[in-house]
């Protein structure tokens, strides 16, 4: 089975045809970021108008790239949320299109859940397992039971890794977006020369906090000779943020990988997905927590970290050989929590 994915949650419009024997036949990302540099960040009404101009072209050449026509496929899947809702009703608008006219199946895909099985369509990785979910709007930590079943170990209380990033950036006069920019500066780095504080490290639960590291992050440099740092100033700076990220996430997944263990025994894998997951430090020291903890730590490769339209091509096969398709009434959403509960922290 073929199925056509369609991605257009933020600022990448994306297509890609992919079988259920895990090929990934054409995989089309066009990138926005030139239009919301200048910004510092995206513009929701810019992302849409730009998915409106590209996306049907986008899947045509998906589709010739993976030499495959409409009747070929056995679905389309289309991210129908969380996201810029503009965005999102762009890709979602197109697969009902392409459904009602083509007598297919539609999926309309959790644009978590697409990144949260992500390391299956790489991967034969067995459930339950543990996922760390860290991007530019998301940061939690849950467990993965299944397809559509996913139990909310903790998640960030305020900003978003991705979000800290870029904020850390501005305050450093760097690019964007501000992970990747941050993670080239911290390289020339001295990341023990500045002192910053770590959130919530060594309380109990899996909850995350940036907020803090970046208000702190802003008076070092605010406090520095002309107010703003040089080259050396700058690489230390990003290298002391970036190791104070890695320390908090790393004591983080600790606290969930003990509860991920008291429910289903020793071993299993860890999944880092997301945009951020493609940050080679923070994979290092969570490769180092995972074999302390005794997992196995499973990263996408860093294509199918950022947004894309295989996984959510991917998605939609889990789903349709569940049988779970949806109507063509399937609602877009700004907002779609892949699971509205809580552990409590005494769990």
């Amino acid at each position: 089975m073929l199925v056509l994915g369609i991605e257009t949650s933020c600022d990448e419009t994306a297509a890609a045809v992919v079988g259920d024997d895990r090929t990934i036949h054409a995989d089309l990302v066009l990138s926005q970021l030139d239009d919301h540099a200048p910004y510092g960040g995206v513009v929701p009404e810019i992302a849409a108008r730009s998915h409106v101009d590209h996306l049907d072209a986008l899947i045509a050449r998906a589709l010739d790239e993976a030499g495959v026509g409409f009747a070929d496929l056995g679905g389309v899947a289309a991210t129908a949320g969380p996201g810029l809702i503009g965005g999102v009703m762009v890709g979602l608008t197109t697969a009902k299109a392409i459904c009602a006219v083509r007598a297919l199946p539609l999926v309309a895909v959790n644009h978590l859940e697409a990144h949260a099985l992500s390391a299956r369509l790489v991967a034969d990785i067995a459930f339950p397992y543990l996922l760390l979910l860290i991007s530019g709007g998301h940061c939690q930590l849950l467990v993965v039971e299944g397809v559509g079943r996913y139990r909310r170990l903790g998640t960030t209380v305020d900003d978003a890794l991705g979000e800290a990033f870029d904020k850390a950036a501005r305050l450093l006069g760097l690019g964007y977006p501000g992970g990747p920019e941050i993670e080239r500066a911290a390289e020339a780095g001295n990341g023990a020369r500045y002192e910053l504080p770590r959130p919530m490290l060594g309380r109990p639960g899996c909850d995350f906090s940036f907020s803090g590291l970046k208000t702190a992050l802003g008076r070092l440099v605010a406090g520095l000779a002309g107010g703003a740092p040089g080259a050396r100033e700058t690489a230390d700076l990003a290298a002391s943020f970036q190791a104070a990220v890695a320390d908090v996430v790393c004591d983080r997944v600790r606290n969930a990988a003990a509860r991920f263990h008291a429910d289903h025994g020793p071993g299993g894998v860890l999944v880092v997905a997301g945009g951020v997951a493609a940050n080679r430090f923070l994979r290092r020291q969570l490769a180092e927590a995972a074999a302390r903890l005794g997992l196995e730590l499973v990263v996408p490769p860093a294509r199918l970290c950022t947004d894309n339209g295989a996984m959510v091509a991917w998605a939609g096969i889990e789903r349709l050989a569940l049988g779970l398709a949806d109507g063509l009434d399937a609602p877009a959403r700004a907002r779609w929590p892949l699971d509205e509960r809580r552990v409590p922290v005494e769990a």
